[in-house]
């Protein structure tokens, strides 16, 4: 894939997690249910590679509090590394994971992705809140309990979304084979 195309994605993909987001926000707490921000930074990842899914997951969130003022900003910095880390790591993930099966590599590279970006967000947290009372039950709370409608969405949505691009001849297919 051309390196202007990654940026392309790249952009379309912040984009969308910009707008995304703003119709969840019109219904209380749904961005934090739903996490539909989440959903373009990690196809990014999975389709344009890990530096244009990092990309995505810093532009994203930082425009998007810049625009709209969500995520605020004590919710900024940890949600900004967090995506990053999805970007970077799904994206990393789908180009050296082959199982033989596409589905299986994408999802074997999303969920690695979603564990290490939740534990970064953790880290993270208890760091910028060690003043306060962050601990391991808030960050399980944040990072699954409250958000696992979202990561149910993401683990409907994110691999059919990507296999769909590749079968439409709009990114490269994976497995050239299958």
């Amino acid at each position: 894939m051309s390196q202007v195309k990654r940026i392309v994605i790249a952009a379309v993909c912040a984009a969308i997690g910009i707008v995304l987001p703003m119709a969840f926000h019109s219904i209380p707490n749904a961005g934090s249910v739903w996490l539909p921000m989440h959903i373009p930074v990690m196809i990014c990842g999975l389709v344009a590679g890990p530096a244009a899914g990092a990309a995505t997951g810093l532009l994203a969130p930082v425009l998007s509090s810049l625009l709209t003022g969500m995520p605020a900003m004590p919710v900024l910095p940890p949600m900004a590394c967090e995506l990053v880390v999805y970007g970077l790591v799904s994206g990393a993930l789908s180009q050296r994971v082959r199982t033989g099966s596409t589905s299986r590599d994408l999802y074997v590279s999303l969920v690695s992705a979603m564990v290490a970006g939740r534990v970064v967000r953790g880290v993270l947290s208890a760091l910028i809140f060690s003043a306060g009372s962050y601990s391991l039950e808030a960050w399980l709370m944040t990072s699954f309990a409250t958000c696992l409608t979202g990561i149910v969405l993401q683990l409907v949505v994110v691999v059919p979304i990507v296999v769909s691009l590749e079968r439409a001849g709009l990114v490269p297919p994976r497995n050239p084979e299958e």
